[in-house]
């Protein structure tokens, strides 16, 4: 049985689709989901499925370290093989993203390298570019700038709003990110010498690629 641990902030789309794919199913289990507000949504979800719903609130909280060193305590009460960032809107200290080193994925809405931060979706159209996506990827000390492990593209159509990209990018993270979840539980997904490595094969920068 594998351990994962969700970290959310806010509605936690993707959290649910990694719930209603992978939890309880192929020694997979979503032993907590964790967010650092009361109110995030994301938290309701994991109580509807039975998974424990932790806060560590950030609130009032000015040190970045203090506040990560509490949310460790809380995380490695679970003994997570994998932690799981599903809209988890804070950066991270090194020291948090060591502790957890090749234990950590994230998502971000955009075909990295490019647009690494926020508002991607919206920057991407302002560039004229034709296609956009999204990532998951390794979170390593540098701001979105882990080993890619798998992406998806979208078209950006003529015309297109932020919100029309950004309901096209949502539908793939759905679908790719609970499958790297699954990878990565049944033992085919490692990041070592920072590279990610499928199946023991090392993954291009833009992750893997079927033929």
């Amino acid at each position: 049985m594998k351990n994962v641990v969700v970290l959310v902030s806010g509605n936690g789309s993707n959290l649910q689709a990694i719930i209603d794919r992978c939890h309880g199913k192929d020694g997979i289990n979503i032993a907590a989901v964790m967010a650092n507000k009361e109110s995030a949504y994301g938290l309701t979800r994991a109580k509807e499925a039975g998974i424990d719903a932790v806060v560590v609130p950030s609130k009032g909280i000015t040190d970045r370290s203090e506040y990560d060193d509490k949310l460790m305590t809380a995380i490695d009460g679970y003994q997570p093989d994998l932690i799981v960032l599903a809209g988890f809107m804070r950066i991270l200290t090194p020291a948090f993203v060591q502790h957890y080193h090749g234990k950590m994925i994230n998502i971000h809405p955009s075909l990295l390298p490019k647009y690494t931060g926020l508002n991607t979706h919206q920057r991407a159209i302002d560039a004229g570019d034709k296609e956009h996506g999204t990532s998951v990827h390794f979170v390593t000390e540098e701001l979105d700038g882990g080993p890619v492990i798998l992406q998806a593209q979208v078209p950006i159509f003529d015309g297109d709003d932020a919100d029309a990209v950004v309901e096209r990018v949502q539908e793939q993270e759905h679908n790719i990110y609970p499958l790297v979840v699954e990878w990565f539980c049944q033992d085919r997904l490692s990041m070592t010498e920072g590279k990610a490595l499928l199946d023991k094969q090392i993954l291009g920068e833009s992750g893997y690629a079927a033929e």
